[in-house]
Order: C-alpha cells, then sequence, then structure tokens
C-alpha cells in the first residue's frame, strides 16, 4: 500500500526477497446493480460512491440494512467504505479511521443538508441497499477510480466480497506507525 517512501523501496524489496514480511488480508466491497448491467468488475478495496451528477441538486440516498432504515440522506452523495478505504475518501468527510483488521463498514455523507448527519460504522456482515432520489434521471456511482453513471431507478447493493485481497506489511511499517508518519500525528513545532 501507501506506507513506503521513495526513501524506502531498497530496503522494502530487499524484505520482500527475504521473506521478511506479514500477509494482511483486506476486506473488499461487491457492489450490484438492481435493474441495469453491473460494471465488469464490481468490487472496491477502498470504497464506493454514490454521487449527483447532471443537477446541482442534492440528491436523496435511501439507506437500508436489510428491511431497516438507517436514513436518508439529502447530501450530493454517500460513501460507504472499507477499513481500507476509511484513510481515504470516508477520512476526508470526517469518517473515522479503522484498522485494517476491523470487520466494518463505514457510511459517510459527502455536504448533507442537515448537519447533524454523520458517519456510521456498521458490521460488514450487513448488506446495504442504496435507493436514490432527485431532481435528474441519473447519478454516477464510483468503485474506487472507476465510475458509472446509472439511471436513478437503479438499487444498489452493497455487500463485503466473497473473497479478500492480500497485502504485505513489512516489519517496519506497523498500521499505527504508518498513521502517525503520514497524519503527523504528534507533531508539533513547539515540541521541537
Amino acid at each position: 500500500m501507501a506506507d513506503i517512501s521513495a526513501e524506502q523501496i531498497n530496503d522494502a524489496l530487499t524484505n520482500i526477497f527475504n521473506q521478511n514480511y506479514s500477509v494482511i488480508e483486506r476486506s473488499m466491497l461487491q457492489v450490484d446493480f438492481v435493474g441495469c448491467e453491473n460494471p465488469d468488475f464490481n468490487f472496491a478495496l477502498n470504497e464506493m460512491t454514490v454521487l449527483k451528477t447532471d443537477t446541482s441538486s442534492m440528491i436523496i440516498v435511501s439507506a437500508y440494512i436489510g428491511d431497516e432504515l438507517i436514513n436518508n440522506y439529502w447530501a450530493d452523495g454517500l460513501i460507504i467504505s472499507t477499513p481500507t478505504g476509511s484513510t481515504a475518501y470516508s477520512l476526508s468527510v470526517g469518517g473515522p479511521i479503522l484498522t485494517p483488521n476491523s470487520e466494518n463498514f463505514i457510511i459517510a455523507p459527502l455536504a448533507p443538508h442537515n448537519l447533524t448527519n454523520r458517519p456510521i460504522v456498521v458490521p460488514d456482515n450487513s448488506e446495504i441497499t442504496l435507493k436514490v432520489a432527485g431532481r435528474g434521471t441519473q447519478f454516477l456511482t464510483s468503485l474506487d477510480f472507476r465510475s458509472v453513471t446509472v439511471e436513478m431507478e437503479t438499487v444498489i447493493k452493497v455487500k463485503k466480497a466473497a473473497f479478500k485481497l492480500k497485502t504485505l506489511q513489512l516489519p517496519e511499517q506497523p498500521f499505527f506507525n504508518t498513521l502517525r508518519n503520514k497524519l503527523m500525528w504528534g507533531i508539533d513545532k513547539r515540541n521541537k
């Protein structure tokens, strides 16, 4: 992942060639589109996002777990994130950071109309259903870096994929060390 700096590449490759690493399995999302064809690869490592597309008006995203309504989000969009994605787009909209082995998803609104709508953490054994409404005829859905425009009546089902992505963790790059370095936790120029 992104925890190796340019200066560390030679040491990282040496560790990999010497098999000095541990394997970390990362959960992925499976995203199914009901009412239209699924993309060629309907999985995401970081997040899936529903976004407004053809108007400046907000959309309404109704999110359910099973038959239970979580919320009707009046917003520019909604992010569903894995633990890996918790340090990506979700973090930028105020979502929490999850450790890689967390068995949770984050649901985070994008620019919600009601400021009391905050990100929520749900178990990753949940199937999340999204129904979108708005003034436009389409909305945008992104899976990591891939985007597809879908018709407004399309229902989206999000669940944990049946497989995980295996990543390598080097001994000098534990998760919290990476967070401290990348997010500059504990850095305060008054302490120098």
